[in-house]
């Protein structure tokens, strides 16, 4: 890759020939439109003009991915359709050091253009003239361990349940219950940020004297990810009342804030970022539409976050273990020259019964391990339910089967028991 482009990878489903396809690609994408205009100098294409570096055709299928497709007006009723995938640089001179409109440039208006039944960006290689220009993670997986004083083990965390309706003193009460029960991390649930009977200043204010008190009297800091998603102003402001309270980290949904604003908030954070990424299945449900999340995430963490949502192994989701184990990895991969992998963050439906394959899949422990049911519900209350996980991610680490592990530790001996018939 040359210092001067941007490299994306797509695959695309069409009924045109792929070179043709590439090239409508290249042209909508930088310097071309649908006819030519006089200011579309051969000069101005070779500076400013995007170009298809490869295509290689994968298959030939007679019916369109997605339902309800119908071929365009210029292409014969009942056509082949060529799936592909093409490669595209595009010049950095077009985006300067940004990375929004590097996502105008790769994303864009593609997904519209009549020549494909399906397109997906897989993949984006960004030259340090980019990647450099952004902070990345403030605090990363080093950072966020030593705030809660955790080196050996994955970070764990559960989350504020029910999502919405409570108080910020009920929800102080619940959080009383669930640091007592030795968990690392608690996290808002992306529903609830501001509301009126819920303001920010007001529940991580309560929450946060629940944490000292307890840090008081037991040496141990629980990281609290307060939501502060908003418009611009106001997030910056939300962010201003958790340092005031004391509190110790901020959570954002990526999709809902964009980008420009994600980068403005870790421009002036003195706190971790915990990226929710909500909606994600919008843009990536359908195979042959949308992104990939090993491109997706690279925008947000160049951008700042220091956690990244990833789903877990057997989720509660539609997303395969391939995937969650693929998005994980990019998490952990650098993309710039500093140091700025962030950490990932395993949850939907995950309890102990998951660990040992994480763990195997993964190769290290550098992640957040979230549980709602498998720390509330476990029959014997939180503390067992947290002791199950951490007695789980033990033998994960040390090579020793779960119910070989369980038969000396009750709390994984009972949710096995309970959760087994989950696995």
């Amino acid at each position: 890759m040359a210092s001067d482009e941007f490299i994306a990878r797509y695959r695309i489903e069409t009924p045109y020939p792929v070179e043709e396809a590439a090239e409508a690609m290249a042209g909508e994408q930088s310097s071309g439109t649908f006819v030519d205009v006089p200011g579309e100098t051969d000069s101005l294409r070779e500076r400013h003009g995007a170009r298809v570096v490869d295509t290689t055709v994968l298959e030939e299928v007679s019916e369109p991915t997605l339902p309800g497709t119908t071929p365009p007006a210029d292409i014969e009723s009942s056509p082949t359709y060529r799936r592909a995938e093409v490669e595209l640089a595009f010049p950095v001179e077009n985006v300067g050091r940004s990375l929004p409109n590097v996502m105008t440039a790769i994303a864009g208006n593609l997904f519209e253009l009549r020549h494909f039944s399906g397109l997906r960006l897989i993949d984006l290689d960004l030259p340090a003239s980019i990647a450099d220009a952004y902070p990345g993670p403030q605090f990363g997986i080093n950072g966020t361990r030593e705030i809660v004083g955790v080196e050996d083990r994955p970070i764990i965390g559960t989350i504020i349940k029910p999502s919405v309706g409570l108080s910020p003193e009920d929800t102080a009460e619940l959080v009383s219950e669930v640091v007592a029960s030795g968990v690392d991390f608690i996290k808002d649930d992306e529903l609830i940020a501001n509301p009126p009977y819920s303001r920010v200043e007001d529940r991580v204010a309560a929450v946060m004297d629940v944490i000292d008190t307890h840090r008081e009297e037991t040496g141990k800091e629980v990281m609290y990810a307060c939501n502060i998603t908003d418009d611009l102003e106001s997030m910056l402001e939300h962010h201003d009342a958790v340092v005031e309270a004391g509190g110790n980290c901020v959570m954002v949904s990526m999709n809902t804030v964009g980008l420009g604003a994600f980068a403005k908030l870790r421009r002036e954070a003195s706190l971790p970022i915990h990226g929710h990424r909500n909606g994600w299945g919008a843009l990536s449900r359908c195979p042959q539409l949308g992104f990939d999340y090993e491109v997706y995430h690279q925008f947000f963490r160049l951008a700042g976050a220091d956690h990244l949502h990833v789903n877990g192994i057997r989720n509660k989701f539609c997303e395969s273990d391939e995937s969650v184990v693929a998005s994980a990895r990019a998490v952990q991969t650098p993309i710039s020259s500093s140091d700025d992998v962030a950490m990932p963050v395993f949850s939907s439906g995950q309890w102990a019964g998951q660990a040992s394959d994480t763990h195997e899949a993964l190769g290290n422990a550098d992640l957040m391990y979230l549980s709602g049911g498998g720390i509330l519900g476990h029959p014997d209350g939180p503390a067992a339910g947290v002791a199950h996980l951490k007695q789980g991610w033990e033998a994960a680490m040390e090579g020793i089967p779960l119910e070989e592990y369980a038969e000396t530790h009750e709390e994984l001996r009972v949710a096995l028991d309970h959760y087994g018939d989950r696995r």
